[in-house]
């Protein structure tokens, strides 16, 4: 799919990987941007709708109801969504220890809002034999999150849904990609050990061009980084060779780290 004259709404909008997505839709000539984030982030926000000429509208993509509000004000500004980059994440550090509360917005924000973003769509997707849907995983949705269990169980289910939607509509209309970084340098990335940075950092805007160079070709998988496809390789052949290579990974990047 191109972007030229769609309609593309992008969470996670007011910075990162969502803003600089947001400004290549705008660049590559879409009819309309809209971005979204928290209310927190309502003064960033709406500097990026100004610059990009789009709409901003505040949502916490966990909750069902924010998410159809964002639909709906997409559509009363510039008519039926065509892409919607459900981009928006967070890290909550921790293994099953961590607190439910953080299990449970990690659940929410991480595959919850791709599914309230689908519930909502596809019947006029599938109506009108046309649309696209994105969602952000991550590299550790394909692998693991060594120091974010919530992290890392989340986006593998991220995965695994877009998949389903890929099986599901993939032949009626609804283009399905999702999109595996690794590190990118965005207000997640923190200072101290990091497995996710072994093979360097991008820049979002490098991320958000080989999101459009995806979506030109209609490509399920998105790596910012073309080692994470010889890593699933690895984990695929054998996946007990790969999880003693994790516990060695982990051991040399985060020993003395407290988890």
């Amino acid at each position: 799919m191109q972007v030229k004259d769609k309609v593309c709404v992008v969470t996670g909008g007011a910075s990162g990987i969502g803003e600089s997505v947001a400004r290549a839709y705008a660049d590559a000539g879409a009819r309309g941007v809209v971005v979204a984030d928290l209310k927190t982030s309502r003064d960033r926000l709406a500097s990026v709708a100004g610059d990009i000429d789009g709409l901003a509208v505040t949502a916490d993509v966990g909750l069902e109801e924010d998410i159809k509000a964002l639909i709906a004000a997409a559509e009363d500004k510039y008519g039926p969504v065509d892409v919607f980059f459900s981009n928006a994440g967070l890290s909550r550090k921790g293994q099953e220890t961590a607190s439910d509360a953080d299990w449970d917005v990690s659940w929410r924000v991480h595959v919850m809002s791709h599914v309230y973003a689908a519930r909502a769509l596809v019947p006029g997707m599938l109506a009108r034999g046309s649309g696209y849907l994105i969602n952000t995983a991550s590299a550790a949705g394909l692998l693991a999150s060594l120091n974010s269990m919530p992290y890392g169980v989340t986006k593998n289910a991220a995965v695994a849904l877009a998949e389903h939607l890929a099986i599901q509509y993939g032949d009626r209309g609804i283009r399905v990609s999702v999109l595996c970084p690794q590190s990118v340098q965005t207000g997640m990335t923190t200072p101290g050990p990091s497995a996710a940075r072994v093979d360097g950092v991008l820049q979002p805007g490098e991320v958000a061009r080989m999101v459009i160079e995806a979506m030109a070709k209609e490509r399920f998988l998105i790596l910012s980084h073309p080692q994470v496809h010889e890593y699933m390789q690895r984990k695929a052949t054998n996946r007990e060779r790969w999880l003693s290579g994790m516990r060695r990974l982990r051991d040399r990047i985060y020993r003395g780290v407290a988890s």
